[in-house]
């Protein structure tokens, strides 16, 4: 089963849990877990912070969250359990049925997930990042050991680096042009190698799933 690994900008679609996180740069928000419940998405929430009152008040206050429950706290840690509607880092995930790995990890307004599914499912997560505008980083991309032989290492070490130097980003941040030179390659032969890589891993996860 592909595993994939995205960074999120939360902040840059005005979600409003990833603005208030802006506002304790060095805190640590880990979503332990979301339930989506007709009343809205009901969220566990740990924040590793110095700033434990101020921390507290703000989910008191904002009216973005309902139902605020302070469940622990201490020098270090908070954990609450609130409801809200507004989740617009999460919605793509829910649209596109695929399984979030917890904590989701929420610092300074951006999101790392750890995102686990089907080929197709993966793809229709990226979709709706994209259809969102949320705008997104592959951290990695993995795969379980039945996949290990399905690319050559040239053909692996290419999507690597493609994932690496952001090749495969929405926006994408390198072209084939620097990918290639990254590569000590021509342009044309990254070219076939990028086709021959993705069309193997099309084909083998297209026979899966059949």
């Amino acid at each position: 089963m592909p595993h994939l690994k995205v960074e999120l900008n939360g902040a840059a679609i005005g979600g409003w849990l990833a603005e208030l996180s802006t506002g304790f740069p060095t805190a640590e928000f880990r979503l332990l877990a979301t339930q989506l419940r007709d009343e809205g998405a009901l969220v566990t929430l740990e924040v590793r912070t110095t700033d434990r009152s101020d921390v507290i008040r703000e989910f008191k206050t904002t009216p973005d969250a309902a139902n605020v429950e302070l469940l622990h706290a201490d020098s270090k840690v908070v954990l609450l359990q609130f409801l809200t509607r507004d989740s617009k880092a999460y919605d793509p995930l829910y649209e596109s049925g695929c399984i979030s790995i917890y904590p989701t990890i929420l610092q300074n307004g951006r999101f790392s997930v750890h995102v686990v599914a089907g080929h197709d499912s993966l793809s229709d997560y990226l979709e709706e990042l994209a259809a969102s505008e949320i705008p997104y980083q592959v951290i990695s991309l993995s795969h379980s050991h039945e996949t290990d032989t399905v690319l050559t290492n040239r053909q692996q070490q290419f999507i690597d680096t493609g994932i690496e130097r952001g090749f495969y980003n929405d926006p994408r941040t390198c072209t084939l042009t620097e990918l290639a030179e990254a590569l000590d390659i021509h342009k044309s032969a990254a070219s076939r190698l990028r086709h021959r890589a993705e069309s193997r891993l099309v084909t083998h996860f297209a026979t899966k799933t059949v």
